[in-house]
């Protein structure tokens, strides 16, 4: 299928780079009816939309001109959510107008402002940057936008994520009213269809994907791993798909610089993406991934947008997405084009729902299998060599006479066999090593339905939890009946508690809890019973966990030790309540004496208020002799009335001069009004 008529230089450029199959959304994009007017497209990452619309925008900006006008303002801005997306595009569109005469500006963070603001005042066609670096260049009146024709969003849902929104509605209010606005995106959540209503007219909707599924050129592999063995998995994976560039997504930086000097040490040539980098880093690593130096580049989404590799064929997401469309944009950066990619998700147990989840709203079907072994990795070496070995002799065609001389020599000293047996030896020499993985077992390969309601739709967290405790509650699940007894260093004196166990021991030996049995918590720590069948298992991967609670085999308890609750004193319950609905401040104090405040009010002991001795205080002359003795009441045990002073009415025995109700002076310092201004 030809392009469909468009200018002729970008028809021309077209033709030169070898494109004669058009997208569906470049087809969309030049039809008859979105010619001049504003469009809203949904597209899939890796469908062409930069070139799309690149076209879209030739017949506002060119006409049915050869060659665009002088450069002078820019007809056209085009914005994009992050620096390698806008210098994607930046690229993209300097050879799609090259023969138009088109001058193109890129505008991004990371970059020297005053070289910008000197390619600005120098003159332009079309500028593209991100939101925040347009917006300094417009406040400073360095970009000029009254002859904008045409205003591009491209990623524009990334673009509100990020926290764009201000920005983008600060440089579509600083453009003509007249313009025409193309808002492009992978998904269109409710903000886009909003500020599409904003700030589009008579606005044509496109929809140009590849069926259901969001990707129909990728293979999505779910595969479950131990919580243990992420790294392992990392390293086996890249091993046995062997693409020839890969990307590994991460959550964090952290995690990227820790699984970057991973990699490395074992011998892969790595290079890392994330925000703390500079430009130019950025800029160098995309550079050493282009020109084959990196095969390897361990990242965080904010490589997922814009990164367009032609030899990338795996992702691997080392940590789940947050939520299906960040899937869809990490993964895109494979099988773009037209060629094929896998996306690989590594899933723990814990994660597995989640996953689950995401695949579900995503509306992608996954393959769900184990990580790739030792064993099965050696295998697909062997594979490799003997297709190499026959790939390198069927392609020679004329035999170099110092090759051949070379190998006469050899045969003449060593034998055939030693010879193969060096060959193979420097051939894996210059692989990565496999890792040894444990195998995750019990657990099906395909997803659980159990949590979808009646249409099929998934359910939210809230839903899927209790769904599992229903799930769990109507089974038939009996105890195991073959056990294996460990002990876990938690016992009654430190508060032990199933509901706060079982999750652990389930997360350190990788089991849920229905391979558990009898638990009985004791003194000083808790003994429990575990399935036979994954008990070796278990105690393997307990005995490699680091954190948490410390686990380990143990015989069965003594039966005379009985499991039983922490003993809780009757008065440490509740504060007592008497009959007038009236907590703890019954006459005499609050519980004092600890009284058995569960009993009937009639049966409870009477209070005694206990009898306060007075001490006895000396008080001595100027000469030190003791001239006077005389018993001070304890003042602790008056009772002070709110807002009447003391119980009684009556002054201590002692008349203490602070106990005396100060003199009220009307007007005076102690005056009521004067004291409630102080």
């Amino acid at each position: 299928m030809a392009f469909p008529p468009t200018s002729p230089p970008l028809a021309r450029a077209l033709a030169e780079r070898d494109y004669n199959d058009p997208t569906s959304v470049q087809t969309a994009v030049l039809a008859p009816e979105a010619l001049g007017r504003d469009l809203l497209v949904s597209a899939q990452t890796g469908s062409g939309k930069t070139i799309a619309f690149g076209l879209a925008i030739a017949s506002t900006l060119l006409g049915d001109a050869e060659k665009l006008p002088p450069a002078g303002m820019p007809l056209a801005l085009i914005i994009a959510p992050t620096r390698e997306l806008a210098l994607q595009v930046h690229r993209e569109l300097s050879w799609l107008y090259q023969q138009a005469g088109a001058r193109i500006v890129a505008c991004v963070g990371g970059m020297d402002p005053r070289m910008e603001k000197r390619e600005l005042a120098s003159g332009c066609h079309i500028v593209v940057g991100t939101p925040g670096r347009l917006r300094d260049h417009l406040e400073r009146h360095n970009l000029q936008t009254m002859d904008v024709k045409a205003v591009v969003l491209d990623e524009a849902d990334e673009m509100l994520d990020l926290g764009f929104r201000e920005d983008l509605e600060f440089l579509l209010e600083a453009t003509p009213q007249e313009r025409r606005t193309l808002l492009f995106s992978a998904t269109l959540p409710r903000g886009i269809v909003a500020l599409a209503q904003n700030y589009q007219q008579d606005a044509l909707r496109i929809a140009a994907t590849s069926g259901e599924r969001g990707h129909a050129d990728i293979e999505y592999r779910a595969m479950r791993i131990s919580p243990q063995d992420t790294e392992h998995a990392v390293v086996n994976v890249l091993r046995y798909f062997e693409s020839p560039t890969a990307i590994v997504f991460c959550n964090k930086r952290e995690t990227v610089r820790h699984l970057n000097a991973i990699l490395l040490e074992r011998g892969f040539s790595v290079v890392s993406l994330s925000g703390e980098l500079g430009q130019n880093e950025r800029n160098q690593a995309l550079q050493a991934l282009r020109d084959g130096k990196a095969r390897v580049c361990v990242a965080t989404d904010v490589a997922a947008r814009g990164i367009d590799l032609p030899t990338l064929g795996l992702v691997i997401h080392a940590d789940l997405p947050n939520d299906p469309e960040s899937m869809q944009h990490r993964s895109g950066r494979t099988g773009r084009a037209g060629r094929k990619g896998t996306s690989v998700l590594l899933i723990p147990p814990s994660r597995r729902r989640k996953a689950e989840q995401l695949l579900g709203q995503a509306r992608i079907k996954a393959v769900w299998c184990g990580v790739p072994t030792a064993d099965d990795i050696r295998k697909l070496d062997n594979q490799r060599l003997m297709a190499s070995l026959q790939d390198a002799v069927a392609t020679t065609e004329v035999e170099q006479a110092e090759d051949l001389a070379m190998a006469q020599q050899l045969l003449s000293e060593r034998s055939a066999e030693e010879i193969a047996t060096a060959l193979v030896r420097i051939y894996r020499s210059r692989l990565p090593a496999a890792e040894d993985v444990i195998e995750v077992s019990g657990a099906s390969n395909a997803p659980r339905n159990d949590f979808k309601d009646g249409r099929g739709r998934d359910k939210g967290d809230r839903n899927f939890e209790k769904a599992e405790r229903n799930f769990d509650r109507n089974s038939n699940f009996a105890s195991p009946q073959n056990t294996v007894w460990f002990t876990i260093n938690l016992g009654r004196e430190k508060k032990a508690d199933p509901k706060y166990l079982i999750p652990e021991i389930c997360r350190q030996g990788d089991i849920t809890k229905r391979h558990i049995g009898v638990i009985r918590i004791l003194d000083h720590e808790t003994k429990f019973e575990v399935d036979e069948a994954v008990a070796s298992k278990f105690a393997e991967l307990v005995r490699q966990s680091t954190k948490g609670l410390r686990i380990e085999p143990s015989d069965a308890p003594d039966p005379s030790e009985r499991s039983r609750a922490p003993h809780k004193p009757a008065h440490q319950d509740k504060p007592y309540r008497d009959h007038r609905g009236k907590s703890g401040h019954h006459k005499g104090g609050y519980n004092k004496g600890h009284r058995d405040n569960h009993a009937p009010v009639d049966e409870r002991p009477p209070y005694n208020k206990p009898s306060v001795e007075a001490p006895t205080v000396h008080r001595a002359d100027t000469n030190g002799s003791d001239v006077e003795t005389e018993r001070r009441i304890d003042k602790s045990q008056w009772t002070k009335k709110k807002n009447k002073g003391f119980g009684s009415g009556k002054l201590p025995p002692d008349k203490n001069e602070k106990y005396k109700p100060k003199k009220k002076v009307w007007g005076g310092l102690h005056s009521k009004s004067r004291t409630k201004n102080r």
